[in-house]
């Protein structure tokens, strides 16, 4: 039989609907008679047996004769419905046979007669021979759906879908898929906008026109008011736009064009401290003024720098700086490097040069500091290996680490040498020394420093520096029967006499008893003499492994290396001439 059920997809029927299934697209049960069609009770109708001839323009009627084992059949009458149908609305497109025999429709009703199985064009049984009703390959074929009565008929299904509570029907295959006709949303009641919802009088709402859009008039033909909210907003938001344009207009153009904002004099009132960092530009460093309360603006302290020739060479530190200063006077202070509220730690220094700059910078009473650090020594932070040895005369020796150091108003001495020992501590720990010591022959750590601190006393430069490490290596060797293992170094007995001299009696100093005196001790001192900076540090970690064993600074700039005894003795009675010159005798 030909299946008229679904399209080419499922179709979105409710499992509850009677008629779910694959039961044809007219959603009825294959039936003994065709169904009705368009809402209109279908007419009885005969059929009309079938075609005799062929009909040029109906191939599909040609294939019959193609089977001469069946004859031509007549085709039954369709019976009719007992009640009329709820369907579809009569379609326009009728099968091609209709169009040609229009006759078809209104035929007399003939007797049913015993069918023999009938074939299609493609050699299917189509059923017909079957049914009281002819059920044909197309459906809209044969009838006049919308004009044609029904007659009821045993065994009829009942129309289900003629109730108030039945599922909408499906649709025909042509109708299948199609867009939903579009519907025109109505605006929000409470949708805020100029001549919309919310106008002064409108409070019911009911301003909706019969089609179900918002007019511009009421019902009466008025035109509606405006909000008087709506458009006071508005216009505080167009005052708002233009005022702020306004205000940061101005303020550009007189950022652009105006001379900067500037105090007059030297300041006046209180004294801050000012740290400006490291890296730190014009620009900053006049942001920071600001801050301080120092200038009027950081503009004004830009360009008084750049107009002054000095005023990019500003260096970073803590700077005493009265409020209220024009900008000229604030570059002033700042570009004198005694103004400048730093202490400046130099290689080599010893322990009571740094402690007498430190009362000085503070403002403390003279020898203030080197009491804080006789008594705190043990709590400033020294490493485990330094200031166990009680023969020492400073424990601190060697570890008050060269540097700059920025005071404020709140720096006591305590926390400044806290300071120059953290820094002293980290960098022998950057160094490696701990390791290196065993490396170089020596006994610990300290004594690393301590060659290092008479590098630094005796060296000018760099590459003296190594070459001097190597004079102190090379005289502390057993195999050393020149100097018999003395370093014999002249800063080491300067050290122990609390001096800086060139030129003392070389008897007494090889009579004088002290642990730090390398004239009288064989090996290093006790401990360090000074405290040596990075480059001595490093040169004594690396030395020049020359063979040096003498040195002669002749002309007090150049120092001379040598490897012998008389080498030595000759530049050290060049030397000699030259001081008794210098002295006028």
């Amino acid at each position: 039989m030909t299946d008229y059920g679904r399209g080419r997809g499922p179709e979105p029927w409710h499992p509850e609907d009677p008629l779910y299934g694959d039961q044809g697209w007219t959603g009825h049960q294959t039936q003994q008679g065709p169904v009705p069609y368009a809402g209109a009770p279908q007419q009885e109708y005969q059929q009309e047996p079938q075609y005799q001839q062929p009909y040029p323009q109906q191939p599909q009627y040609q294939e019959y004769q193609q089977y001469p084992g069946y004859p031509q059949q007549q085709q039954y009458a369709q019976q009719q419905y007992p009640q009329p149908q709820q369907g579809y609305a009569p379609q326009q497109a009728q099968h091609p046979q209709q169009a040609q025999h229009p006759q078809y429709a209104q035929q007399p009703q003939s007797q049913p007669q015993p069918q023999q199985p009938v074939y299609d064009s493609q050699g299917w049984d189509t059923g017909q021979g079957q049914y009281t009703a002819a059920v044909q390959t197309d459906p809209y074929a044969g009838a006049d759906y919308a004009q044609h009565p029904s007659a009821g008929y045993p065994g009829e299904t009942p129309d289900l879908y003629g109730t108030d509570e039945a599922f909408p029907p499906p649709q025909p295959p042509g109708r299948r898929h199609l867009e939903p006709e579009p519907v025109e949303e109505k605006e929000p009641e409470g949708d805020l906008r100029v001549g919309g919802a919310g106008r002064d009088g409108d409070d019911d709402g009911d301003d909706d026109e019969p089609d179900g859009r918002r007019g511009g008039r009421t019902k009466g033909g008025k035109p509606k008011k405006r909000s008087g909210m709506a458009c006071l907003v508005a216009a505080v938001v167009i005052l708002g736009v233009v005022g702020g344009g306004g205000y940061y207009g101005y303020s550009y153009i007189k950022e652009r064009f105006a001379p900067a904002e500037d105090f007059a004099g030297e300041g006046a009132g209180e004294t801050v401290d000012v740290e400006i960092p490291k890296g730190a530009g014009l620009g900053q460093m006049g942001r920071i003024l600001k801050e301080a309360g120092v200038v009027a603006s950081a503009q004004a302290f830009v360009d008084a720098a750049n107009a002054n020739p000095k005023g990019k060479s500003i260096q970073p530190g803590v700077y005493p700086m009265k409020k209220k200063m024009s900008g000229a006077a604030a570059v002033a202070v700042m570009i004198d490097p005694t103004k400048l509220n730093v202490l400046t730690v130099a290689e080599g220094w010893r322990n009571t040069k740094v402690y007498e700059a430190i009362d000085k910078k503070l403002g403390q009473p003279q020898g203030a500091t080197q009491e804080i650090a006789q008594r705190e020594a043990k709590n400033l932070g020294l490493p485990a290996w330094a200031g166990n040895n009680p023969k020492l005369s400073d424990p601190l020796e060697g570890f008050l680490f060269p540097a700059r150091y920025d005071l404020s108003k709140d720096t006591t001495p305590e926390s400044l040498l806290r300071q120059m020992v953290k820094n002293a501590s980290d960098k022998y720990a950057e160094l490696g020394i701990e390791a290196k010591a065993k490396e170089l022959g020596l006994e610990n750590p300290l004594q690393v420093v301590t060659v290092a601190s008479l590098v630094n006393a005796e060296g000018k430069n760099h590459d003296d520096f190594r070459k001097m490490s190597e004079v102190v290596y090379n005289r502390m060797k057993k195999t050393n029967d020149v100097t018999n293992q003395k370093i014999e170094f002249d800063s080491t007995y300067n050290y122990a006499k609390n001096q800086s001299e060139i030129n003392f009696n070389l008897k007494e100093a090889q009579a004088f008893n002290n642990p730090y005196n390398t004239h009288f001790i064989k090996g290093l001192p006790v401990g360090p003499i000074g405290n040596p900076g990075m480059d001595a540090l490093t040169a004594t970690l690396n030395p020049d492994h020359g063979g040096w064993m003498f040195f002669v600074s002749v002309d007090g700039n150049t120092t001379t290396f040598t490897k012998t005894y008389d080498e030595h003795l000759k530049l050290v009675a060049e030397f000699q001439e030259r001081q008794k010159q210098k002295n006028g005798g």
